[in-house]
């Protein structure tokens, strides 16, 4: 199958890039992968500030430790995810879009967790 079919196949199935590429207009690549890298480092930062809060609460709970092992684990869940999502575009200048989308993405319904714990 070619590589423009294997493409479009998957956005029929998936949606994928186009809710990545609708999410970080640009007139080039190069914008729309600085968009989405800008877009991934904001939920990082807001994953950064919802932690302290919710480790603070697990370990008041006594499950300080398990916390961090869960979320240790769930980083590296996370990269696996995003790596597997976007695997069909390696090598295209879609890929990285799809890879940054999907850890923004992941990385802010962690956040909301992460918030919840916390509560």
């Amino acid at each position: 199958m070619r590589p423009l079919t294997v493409a479009l196949a998957a956005i029929s199935v998936f949606g994928l890039p186009g809710q990545a590429l609708a999410a970080c207009p640009g007139e080039t690549q190069a914008e729309m992968n600085r968009c989405a890298d800008q877009a991934y480092r904001e939920a990082d930062a807001r994953l950064n500030a919802a932690w302290p809060a919710a480790r603070a609460s697990a370990a008041a709970a006594g499950a300080g430790e398990l916390l961090l092992d869960a979320q240790r684990k769930w980083l590296l869940f996370r990269d696996a995810a995003c790596a597997a999502e976007a695997a069909p575009y390696e090598g295209g200048s879609l890929q990285p879009v799809v890879r940054l989308d999907c850890l923004r993405r992941l990385t802010d319904r962690r956040s909301a967790d992460l918030r919840a714990l916390s509560q």
